[in-house]
């Protein structure tokens, strides 16, 4: 009872607010509130996932199977505000939660069973030290505890690279190339994996990071993001 009343004073005084409209959340909700979950710019890339045109971004980039995506997304929209949330105010939580909720649709679709790994786009060692924490794999960890499958960190990134989002199409492709290497090839020979990352916009780093993986003969290589738009 005590433990309750001091619960309940610190959520007066420091609440837990909505991650896109800052409203004080209820204690039924997580990172979001019910007004904004309903809003959210849900995409369909399940219902037709090798052929849509995040497929058609892949193309010529790498060989991969379907390419999904939880969220249209929008520049100053609602998947926007998420992304921003996610990667830059300290709240790998919400990527877990984004994970179980896409999870959660993928399993309504006939998912189950689909995959053998989860493998989440690495960040390089040293912007995970700023960070604190890789957005990718907490989207990978929410979608592996649903799914049921494994969460793989056997690809890391060796290179550092410059931030992409001022870059052209060519320019994202050349600051990516062979930057990715496989520490236990054996591992993902003739497996179904789902490579994870969490935006696409030009494919440029899924892309290279797909070819790292097709060089130890997987089964087939899918691809999933949080969000995803022109």
């Amino acid at each position: 009872m005590r433990f309750k009343i001091w619960e309940d004073f610190l959520a007066l005084v420091f609440p837990n607010t909505c991650s896109i409209c800052k409203r004080s959340l209820y204690r039924f909700e997580d990172q979001i509130c019910r007004f904004c979950e309903i809003q959210l710019p849900v995409a369909d890339y399940h219902l037709m996932p090798y052929e849509n045109d995040l497929k058609q971004k892949i193309t010529g980039l790498a060989e991969v199977g379907r390419v999904l995506a939880f969220l249209r997304y929008a520049k100053r929209g609602r998947s926007q505000k998420l992304l921003h949330q996610l990667k830059y105010k300290n709240k790998p939580n919400l990527g877990v939660m984004l994970g179980n909720r896409y999870g959660r649709l993928l399993l309504e679709n006939g998912f189950a069973g689909t995959w053998d790994y989860i493998i989440p786009v690495p960040l390089h060692p040293q912007k995970l030290r700023r960070r604190g924490y890789n957005q990718s794999q907490c989207f990978a960890q929410g979608l592996g505890e649903v799914l049921e499958v494994e969460i793989s960190l056997g690809i890391s990134r060796s290179k550092y690279t410059a931030t992409q989002t001022k870059k052209t199409r060519l320019e994202r492709w050349e600051n990516v190339e062979s930057v990715f290497e496989i520490s236990n090839e054996e591992l993902f020979i003739g497996k179904r994996i789902l490579l994870v990352d969490d935006v696409l916009t030009t494919g440029a780093t899924l892309a290279s990071c797909a070819n790292c993986l097709q060089m130890v003969s997987p089964q087939s290589i899918d691809l999933a993001v949080i969000a995803a738009g022109n």
